[in-house]
């Protein structure tokens, strides 16, 4: 099915869209893309900004339905490399591979799916294609993909230790129960243990049950602990002192968990 073109004020308003999300109005996103929809039912164009606005909802697979049919818009690669987002987040890594693979052999210059592709082949298990693409996107954009931190590891376990200490007296009793234990990555089985599956780059988590008898992952063969992912945390921050930051965050995120604090109460406690 072929479908007319856009006209410009509805490109203005495809444009406004890409805005919002940057500047994180997501609501304010939805609807206008929403009203869209409205007068221009399934047009593809319209689709692919319909999946960027899931995504930045947080819903992937939603996204994934809404780009069926959206393959002829007027940015393929596009399409390609916001499918491969929805498949990372689902755990779905081969499928986001050869998507993103596809995004830039149609544009050799996207950096943000270079940084994708670097991401996936780390998970992936392929270190020396995750530096090239991690090169190609610091070379293409250095503000938005700069090299992560490149701190030692005994260093983190250091910021690690320094995030334990603070914790008052009755958590840290808790934790001789449960060891805090460093990752370099998450692993599939664990990511894809929740429906939906965690994102693989979450920053930490808890496995096992909470003290509170609440299951937020029960996985057999996998020891119940809190993990820290060293390299999503290297990626997230900028800095040092965000570095520390962002490990007392996550920490204390968990330890809530531990002791069977839900979504809710971490963000009433400014830890989600």
């Amino acid at each position: 099915m072929s479908y007319p073109t856009l006209n410009e004020s509805e490109w203005q308003e495809v444009e406004r869209i890409w805005d919002l999300l940057d500047e994180g109005e997501v609501d304010q996103a939805r609807r206008t893309v929403d009203a869209l929809l409205r007068t221009r039912p399934g047009h593809p164009d319209l689709r692919i900004a319909d999946a960027a606005v899931c995504l930045d909802e947080g819903e992937p697979g939603r996204a994934l339905e809404v780009l069926r049919g959206a393959e002829r818009s007027a940015d393929p690669a596009l399409f390609f490399h916001l499918r491969a987002v929805a498949h990372f987040e689902l755990v779905e890594l081969e499928e986001a591979r050869d998507d993103t693979e596809r995004a830039v052999a149609i544009h050799a210059d996207l950096a943000e799916s270079h940084d994708l592709l670097a991401r996936l082949y780390e998970h992936l298990g392929e270190p020396e294609k995750a530096r090239e693409h991690a090169a190609e996107a610091q070379a293409l954009d250095p503000d938005a993909f700069p090299p992560p931190l490149a701190v030692p590891d005994a260093e983190f376990d250091r910021l690690v230790e320094e995030s334990l200490r603070e914790l008052p007296e009755p958590f840290r009793a808790k934790l001789r129960e449960v060891p805090v234990l460093v990752d370099e990555l998450p692993r599939r089985e664990i990511l894809a243990a929740e429906d939906p599956p965690l994102p693989p780059d979450i920053l930490g988590l808890f496995v096992g049950r909470s003290l509170m008898e609440r299951s937020h992952l029960d996985l057999p063969g996998v020891p119940e602990a809190i993990y820290l992912f060293r390299r999503n945390l290297l990626r997230a921050c900028v800095d040092r002192e965000e570095l520390k930051r962002e490990v007392r965050i996550t920490v204390q995120h968990e330890v809530g968990h531990l002791l069977g604090l839900d979504e809710g109460d971490l963000e009433d406690w400014g830890l989600a």
